[in-house]
């Protein structure tokens, strides 16, 4: 089993999560390639059942992230995810397809969404990376 850098479990949808899963992504061809023609940063919002949300931004760039942290309710992004963190869950599992959670209603966008439409592949290699992370909790 490959550990993370300290040996631990690192919680999905964390800030030590995002920033492992930060690495990931880059190391990922497959996301360089599908990623290459997207410029814009994110924030991910999880909703926990007892009310608890959490907000990573990651700043995403030509098939490359260039960093992550955990912000707050009135930080801001071009584009902002939210949902509930079951969902994110699925996700993860590869149970739920990221865009078809947002025509779903699953999740809710701000931002365009016709600039998401046009890098669906870069949203699946994302998928694809996030059991990457060694020792994710989810």
């Amino acid at each position: 089993m490959k550990l993370n850098e300290d040996g631990n479990m690192v919680k999905f949808m964390s800030a030590k999560w995002a920033a492992q899963y930060c690495k990931v992504l880059n190391a990922s061809q497959a996301y360089a390639k599908a990623g290459e023609t997207w410029e814009g940063a994110f924030i991910f919002e999880a909703e926990y059942e007892d009310g608890t949300v959490v907000r990573l931004y990651m700043d995403l760039w030509h098939g490359k992230c260039r960093g992550t942290k955990e912000v707050g309710p009135d930080d801001t992004a071009p584009f902002i995810m939210s949902g509930p963190y079951e969902n994110w869950k699925a996700v993860a599992e590869k149970e739920l397809d990221p865009i078809r959670g947002l025509l779903s209603g699953k999740f809710k966008l701000q931002g365009d969404m016709a600039v998401v439409m046009r890098h669906t592949k870069a949203a699946v290699e994302m998928v694809n990376c996030i059991m990457g992370v060694p020792n994710t909790e989810l």
